[in-house]
């Protein structure tokens, strides 16, 4: 029996959690909890950045791992993770603006923002689970090797 690597799930835990804990400050502010609201949401910003530290660290030292499934698979694993680090991006760059026009409390943008910012998170956290299914649990994750190689195959 193969062990999920640790980084891997120790990383996806993180921005499962941090999507779970947007769903929450999502409801409280629905609720006008926004002292709660305020907290969530920057507990859920703690978790995305301690997700991406473990992601980043683990690219720069170890690299990242190939798909390792049927090749004739690999275009669509290759498609799905190219539209994951999409949302992946745009998720993060518009977390950034929406907690700082909370912050701010400039509420007439972070009320424009926030609800798109959570469901482009949502569908970030969802795929990157995705990918970490694909990748360590569904099929052999394949060599582990440079950013490029593992996206681009080559």
């Amino acid at each position: 029996m193969n062990s999920l690597p640790i980084l891997p799930t120790i990383s996806t835990t993180f921005i499962v959690l941090s999507a779970i804990t947007v769903a929450i400050g999502w409801w409280q502010i629905k609720q006008r909890k926004i002292e709660a609201h305020k907290k969530t949401m920057f507990t859920a910003a703690i978790f995305a950045l301690i997700f991406f530290i473990i992601y980043a660290s683990r690219t720069i030292f170890i690299g990242n791992t190939a798909f390792g499934g049927p090749d004739n698979l690999k275009i669509y694993y290759t498609i799905f993770l190219i539209f994951h680090i999409i949302l992946a991006t745009t998720g993060a760059v518009f977390g950034i603006v929406t907690l700082y026009t909370g912050y701010k409390n400039n509420l007439t943008k972070h009320r424009k923002l926030g609800p798109v910012t959570s469901v482009i998170w949502f569908f970030t956290a969802i795929t990157g689970v995705a990918v970490y299914l694909l990748l360590y649990v569904f099929f052999s994750g394949g060599e582990t090797t440079s950013v490029i190689k593992a996206i681009l195959g080559f």
